[in-house]
């Protein structure tokens, strides 16, 4: 391993080339390559972006330097022949992030990943990093992920606000229920134009449960199956991260409202 004293090293804006970059230089610190300085700037530029942040590989993610995560690389395999397979290991561990770069990973995932990230829900973080990272690579994962997601907000609203959700509640029966405790529900407004909103809201929460059911990989489908392309699953996993987000924000706006009325 060898790094120059010199200037710093370029290492690319774009966060696709950003991503390439760190693969190769940390494939070559499988052998005797690879460099420390260049690892550790590619790392940092990753680890700043919430959205990239979820994707990177755990030996890298939690090995600030390049002994780390040699360290971590000489658990997968040792000895003659080796260095293919631990090469073969970080080009398979790279995969979910490169392929969501390279799919235009947007500003809008950024937004929605930052907004569950305040709400203090590990459930409701997992199904939506697993939403990300499938959603080009895994359509039908994807999909699943994201009505997972929309199921365990709607939960967690119900719990939070005293209420009990029943075992057999479908998506429609929870998202009813959270969005009668956030008044939310088309019914409880008489302005035309809100009625109009949340009845699309609701009708985008239904019907990214039918997906589910008919597309996604939590049941099997048989002959009706629908066979989903990436941007059918991109389309879903955006608008249940945007529904989930909305869910969550009016839940805090509510609760911070009841609390300064209190004081």
């Amino acid at each position: 391993m060898s790094d120059s004293f010199g200037e710093a090293p370029d290492i690319p804006d774009d966060l696709f080339e950003c991503a390439i970059h760190l693969k190769n230089n940390v494939v070559g610190l499988t052998t005797e390559g690879g460099s420390d300085i260049e690892y550790k700037l590619a790392r940092t530029k990753l680890m700043g972006d919430p959205a990239s942040k979820r994707l990177i590989p755990d030996f890298v993610r939690f090995s600030n330097d390049a002994a780390s995560v040699q360290a971590a690389l000489s658990c997968v395999a040792s000895g003659q022949g080796s260095w293919a397979v631990r090469r073969g290991h970080v080009n398979e561990k790279f995969k979910p992030l490169l392929t969501f770069l390279e799919a235009g990973g947007s500003a809008a995932d950024d937004t929605i990943t930052d907004g569950l990230t305040v709400y203090d829900a590990p459930a409701v973080h997992a199904f939506w990093a697993k939403a990300l990272e499938r959603r080009a690579t895994d359509p039908e994962g994807a999909v699943t992920a994201a009505s997972a997601l929309l199921e365990e907000v709607c939960k967690h609203i119900i719990e939070d606000s005293g209420g009990e959700w029943g075992n057999k509640w479908n998506m429609p029966k929870l998202y009813a229920e959270a969005s009668n405790i956030l008044n939310l529900a088309p019914s409880q407004h008489q302005e035309a134009i809100f009625k109009t909103i949340l009845g699309n809201c609701q009708s985008v929460v239904q019907s990214i449960g039918s997906l589910r059911n008919k597309s996604g990989d939590a049941h099997a489908g048989g002959r009706s199956r629908v066979p989903f392309k990436p941007r059918h699953a991109a389309l879903t996993v955006n608008l249940a991260g945007s529904m989930a987000l909305f869910l969550i924000e009016t839940w805090q706006s509510r609760t911070e409202k009841d609390r300064t009325s209190r004081m």
